[in-house]
């Protein structure tokens, strides 16, 4: 539904108008009014309007001075012009203006209809061409986007070739030189903050420092979800920084090159203003950093790396005040501050490759929650702040230090019952008990009792019975010796013992065993024969 707004100041003629159009095109426009210029101009900056019909004469601001007023919007509402008087200098200042239709009082209803038909048509034809434009507009900064992003990703790209990508682009007048700054949300806004949302953070400094600044400002998105500004106004980027100290509820962090001359630079310029936006990594709150003020960071340095190695081998040691302090010292933010920003990223990498996936390489994939923290850990810049990576990495050393000690306690506990087992089918024959075996292995009897069943996923007693049972049906297939004294060779202290246990497993007794596989041997020779 159209929204159209009617302006006269005879109340009559409103109304009438409005019975008119409704009569002739039901429920195709909203109407409202308004009794001079003044109302209506406050009209039009409240919402959005796609027709004026406006009378010529009025008290306060008149037809004419509204549609003048109607030239500094930014989308104008299409115009009729309303008059009981047909003095051409009013319609030539309406043409002057744009103003399409010209419609003298008393108003015919047919030519009404056809006035508002035609508008229509226009309506129409314009919003066909917005939509165009913003789809060639969006096609535009996708591409752009997609140029400055290939040109940043490769780093080995010469200036020449630079210059051939870029000067094919739609790219503001840089000829003073320009400044690239990157802004960065906190993690979760990182991720769930659109585009159109990162952009209107922007506008609001744009808006301030005026059509210039927008005129000579290029803005995008690059591959880690940040938002790229390249600018050739001086001013936007303390007026930025301006609005971070006003703006203390809004988390945000700034990294900016310095001014350049040449477009050739821009990578060089990216570089510099991503390397600021790593340092704010040691700012806990909002922060922009101007690439030139980190310059001179001490690069001749020894990454600790046989301190980290320290901590991977005293992980399930018992020992985790040692590995804690150990940590402290490697981390301690006023040592790791005095170094480039390669310094920090150095100690993580070593942490994931000669802590974290050292231990998931030996001991495997532990719980959920401890895989969330390692895989969050793969890149130092995903955390907001150094505290934040700080806090995670701890935790992790805390929960692996945990899950490699009850590993290496499972490891060796395995190796004690595999031994205890090689004892039990080596003494299956003779007198043997529970005590007799946790001994052998110089194991707390109870703790023996309950770590064998989870070894074996059975008690002692059955697993006993059905060794000795396993080697009894053997003796019955393979030799000729009697019952009795197969329940002994198995273990057995009488035959009385033996038969219940066999039956209780087997299902038949031992002598029925006996004669059905030896009845199953017979039948399989004469099909043989």
């Amino acid at each position: 539904m159209r929204k159209l707004l009617i302006v006269d100041d005879e109340k009559n003629i409103r109304l009438g108008l409005q019975a008119m159009i409704e009569r002739e095109m039901p429920g195709h426009y909203a109407i409202t009014f308004a009794v001079n210029g003044a109302e209506a101009l406050q009209k039009l900056k409240e919402q959005t309007i796609d027709l004026v019909i406006t009378d010529i004469r009025m008290p306060v601001m008149d037809g004419i001075e509204l549609i003048n007023g109607l030239q500094d919007m930014e989308v104008k509402p299409e115009v009729m012009i309303l008059s009981g008087h047909d003095d051409f200098q009013y319609a030539r200042e309406a043409m002057r203006c744009e103003v399409r239709m010209y419609l003298l009082k008393p108003i015919v209803r047919e030519e009404l209809a056809e006035a508002l038909a035609m508008l229509e048509e226009t309506l129409v034809k314009k919003e066909t061409i917005s939509h165009q434009f913003k789809q060639y507009t969006v096609q535009m900064k996708e591409h752009i986007e997609t140029q400055f992003n290939y040109v940043f990703l490769r780093s080995d790209l010469e200036e020449r070739e630079i210059e051939e990508r870029l000067s094919k682009l739609d790219l503001p007048d840089l000829g003073n030189g320009y400044q690239l700054i990157l802004l960065k949300w906190p993690g979760a806004d990182q991720r769930g903050r659109d585009q159109g949302q990162k952009n209107a953070y922007l506008d609001l400094v744009l808006k301030r420092l005026g059509t210039q600044a927008e005129a000579l400002t290029l803005r995008f998105m690059n591959r880690h979800g940040h938002l790229v500004v390249l600018t050739g106004y001086p001013a936007l980027l303390p007026s930025l920084e301006e609005m971070i100290q006003q703006q203390v509820e809004t988390r945000v962090k700034i990294g900016a090159s310095k001014w350049l001359g040449r477009l050739a630079q821009v990578n060089e310029a990216y570089g510099q203003a991503e390397k600021a936006l790593k340092y704010t990594l040691f700012y806990k709150h909002s922060v922009c950093l101007r690439y030139e003020e980190l310059e001179g960071r001490e690069s001749n340095y020894e990454l600790p790396i046989a301190s980290i190695k320290k901590i991977s081998n005293m992980l399930g040691t018992d020992r985790e005040s040692d590995v804690m302090g150990l940590f402290k010292e490697v981390v301690d933010l006023r040592n790791v501050m005095k170094y480039d920003i390669s310094y920090m990223e150095g100690i993580s990498r070593a942490f994931n490759e000669l802590v974290f996936d050292q231990v998931f390489n030996v001991y495997g994939e532990e719980s959920v929650e401890i895989l969330k923290l390692y895989k969050s850990l793969a890149d130092l810049y995903c955390f907001w702040d150094f505290q934040d990576y700080y806090h995670h990495v701890e935790t992790l050393i805390q929960k692996l230090n945990l899950y490699v000690g009850n590993m290496k306690s499972i490891h060796n506990d395995n190796r004690e019952m595999n031994k205890a087992i090689q004892y039990i089918h080596e003494n299956y024959n003779h007198e043997l008990n529970m005590a007799m075996v946790s001994n052998f292995i110089s194991m707390n009897y109870s703790y023996f009792s309950q770590a064998f069943k989870e070894y074996t996923n059975e008690s002692f007693v059955n697993y006993l019975k059905k060794i000795r049972i396993g080697k009894a049906k053997e003796l019955l297939v393979s030799t000729n010796l009697k019952v009795h004294e197969i329940g002994e060779r198995s273990g057995f202290e009488n035959a009385k013992h033996f038969h219940r246990v066999f039956r209780e497993l087997e299902g038949v007794s031992p002598n029925e065993y006996r004669q059905k596989e030896q009845s199953a041997a017979d039948l399989k020779n004469r099909h043989h024969i």
